[in-house]
């Protein structure tokens, strides 16, 4: 009998490429913060999260077999500017260093949490196939 991985690890599986593509997004804000002009951006989580665990097609790549992944969770596409919630310092750049430094923290943890769960799930895994 075949493991079907999508049902034993959940979401947690999607989740960490989604939150190592977050985590990307908010070094990269905070790395511009005194950059003139530059405009903050975060990921849609819900909607990365929903593209990577239905497998939509929005990256198309060669492979050699359909249950092969694709790079839909990996693109760009759930990459949104964020509203600002201070006003313009003159120089355009709306990346607030508290709100970043917060938010890189919280998906930090959420990144380890699903780790976590995804480690207990093999450890269950492994428990199952030796018969412990």
């Amino acid at each position: 009998m075949a493991i079907n991985f999508d049902n034993a690890l959940g979401v947690h599986q999607y989740s960490l490429g989604v939150r190592a593509q977050r985590a990307e997004v908010l070094s990269s804000n905070i790395a511009n913060s005194n950059t003139p002009g530059y405009k903050a951006r975060d990921v849609d989580f819900a909607s990365a999260m929903q593209a990577a665990s239905s497998r939509q097609k929005g990256l198309t790549m060669s492979s050699s077999n359909e249950k092969h992944f694709d790079l839909t969770a990996l693109s760009q596409q759930h990459v949104k500017f964020r509203v600002p919630n201070q006003p313009d310092t003159g120089d355009g750049n709306t990346v607030d260093m508290q709100q970043e430094q917060s938010a890189f923290m919280q998906n930090s943890l959420e990144y380890q949490m699903s780790l976590g769960f995804l480690e207990s799930k093999f450890s269950g895994m492994r428990k199952a196939l030796r018969g412990d």
